[in-house]
């Protein structure tokens, strides 16, 4: 546990680093966040290969892809929801994808697909909830882990943002949390809903 606790705290410090307001702007958000990632895969790799798993690729792929289009479907309704009830929902959510500005949309998705995306999915499920379930039970770890990666995001001071965590780590944790053996798909579909929302077909 000591060692999953370090891990998580380096991943808030990581956060807070890149969506503080007192840091953010000196930092390249999308070079400091693929530094995070990679920094998080390091920290999840070496127990992740404690875990033996059997993959069928094909059925991981399609299901990754499903759940990657309903999870967008799912914020498209969010979004026009949030936008009926809130004035400040919009601005906000049209900040979050101001940080696209200067650095090029192929780069970007690239980033994300291949490793920004993964990289959360394999530290926040495969590692902190997994490792967690071992210890307090699978439902315990999911609510903590769901918590946490939701609270992470809390320093960017964008509720949007932090909801869009929630919401994320509700889906992608409960995910797990019901098959778990299943955590390629979850990663891809991480993947691939990053790369969607932000470059491919953004929720404007």
């Amino acid at each position: 546990m000591r060692r999953l606790t370090v891990s998580i705290l380096v991943a808030v410090g990581l956060w807070f680093a890149m969506f503080s307001p007192w840091t953010a702007p000196k930092l390249n958000f999308w070079w400091a966040m693929t530094f995070s990632a990679v920094v998080l895969t390091a920290l999840a790799v070496p127990y992740l290969r404690s875990q033996r798993m059997t993959v069928n690729w094909l059925s991981e792929v399609l299901l990754g892809m499903g759940i990657a289009v309903v999870l967008w479907g799912v914020f498209w309704v969010g979004d026009a929801v949030s936008r009926w009830l809130f004035d400040f929902a919009r601005p906000q959510v049209d900040s979050i994808y101001a940080m696209k500005q200067g650095s090029a949309p192929w780069l970007i998705g690239l980033l994300l697909l291949l490793v920004i995306g993964p990289a959360e999915e394999l530290f926040w499920r495969g590692y902190v909830q997994c490792k967690l379930g071992q210890r307090w039970g699978a439902n315990i770890a999911f609510l903590v882990t769901t918590a946490v990666y939701a609270l992470v995001h809390l320093p960017s001071l964008n509720f949007m943002l932090i909801m869009a965590a929630l919401t994320c780590g509700i889906c992608w944790g409960g995910l797990y949390r019901l098959m778990p053996r299943h955590l390629p798909a979850i990663v891809i579909s991480h993947a691939l809903w990053d790369a969607a929302v932000f470059v491919w077909v953004p929720i404007m």
